[in-house]
């Protein structure tokens, strides 16, 4: 099978093109034909200086949409021909950047078949962030205040997705030119966070969602109300975070993703039901990742980048 490997650590040019033996699943494993995999910020943080995972080479890529091309020992929910997406095993079941994968069956969840392959790649790793900071760990409810930080992003426009469906009160922070962009995802307001201090703008907020920390995280403590919540998906809380958020009657708690069998499910409903739908931003074969990397890491782009891995034999993937 064709891979996109590294061996060493850097820009985006040390991704190469590979050849390697095509997996073979395990007990309680599935085989993939990837036909599309997203491309996430920590993919790109990954290749420049390794992160959680040090090994060498390293086949990169969480994401996958694709199709069962045999099960192993002991599955019973998948057969070959279902078309399935989900997210690896975060972090260290990383791989989906090439033709085939293997991974354990319930990190998966058949793909709604309403939205073709590269919609489903873009949305395991950044839908299930989403959904299991709101949901699972913040519980949002009906007329609770959501203030979403970098809301255009990956991430983020997922969450205001995420957030709109459960009946809550949506902010969103990005610059001015990407608003109508959250207004179209439902978001209620919008802080353009290059001119307005939204420490300053907001108040009373239930949940706040951070995918940004450092001063970020610790001006976010100031705009929840008592009992509120703030959910960081980086580490980095100041050394007296713990006493200020004590002080201030909130919550903080560091989410790391995790793959998530009935997450995956409730995603796939939600975009059943017409609620959540992931924005491409580009999409490039395989061959171009490194393409794909060094426009993620312009900052630039609303939602989601994703590889295009496998070509299917109709025009429509």
């Amino acid at each position: 099978m064709r891979a996109m490997s590294q061996d060493v650590h850097g820009t985006p040019d040390v991704l190469k093109e590979v050849r390697l033996p095509k997996p073979v699943p395990g007990p309680s494993q599935i085989l993939v034909a990837v036909r599309a995999a997203g491309v996430n910020p920590t993919d790109w943080k990954h290749r420049a200086n390794g992160l959680f995972l040090n090994r060498l080479p390293l086949i990169l890529g969480w994401d996958v949409s694709g199709v069962v091309e045999a099960v192993g020992f002991g599955v019973t929910l998948f057969k070959p021909g279902d078309e399935v997406f989900g997210m690896l095993p975060y972090p260290y079941g990383v791989g989906s950047h090439a033709e085939y994968v293997t991974a354990p069956a319930r990190a998966f969840a058949r793909k709604p078949a309403g939205i073709d392959h590269v919609q489903a790649g873009a949305l395991p790793l950044a839908a299930l962030t989403a959904y299991q900071a709101l949901v699972d760990t913040a519980d949002v409810r009906p007329g609770q205040r959501v203030l979403v930080h970098a809301a255009a992003g990956g991430v983020g426009h997922l969450a205001v997705q995420i957030a709109k469906s459960r009946g809550a009160y949506v902010i969103g922070t990005a610059s001015a030119p990407k608003h109508d962009f959250l207004r179209a995802l439902g978001a209620d307001e919008m802080i353009d966070y290059r001119s307005v201090d939204f420490a300053e703008a907001v108040k009373d907020i239930d949940v706040v969602l951070d995918p940004l920390a450092g001063e970020t995280r610790a001006r976010s403590l100031n705009v929840l109300r008592p009992g509120g919540v703030l959910v960081s998906l980086l580490p980095g809380g100041s050394p007296d975070e713990e006493q200020r958020a004590a002080e201030l009657g909130v919550r903080v708690e560091t989410l790391l993703v995790e793959a998530d069998h009935a997450g995956m499910n409730a995603v796939a409903g939600l975009v059943e039901a017409g609620s959540l739908h992931a924005h491409v931003e580009a999409t490039f074969p395989l061959a171009e990742a490194p393409k794909a990397h060094a426009l993620g890491e312009t900052d630039r782009t609303s939602g989601k980048i994703v590889l295009v891995v496998t070509e299917p034999a109709s025009a429509e993937l």
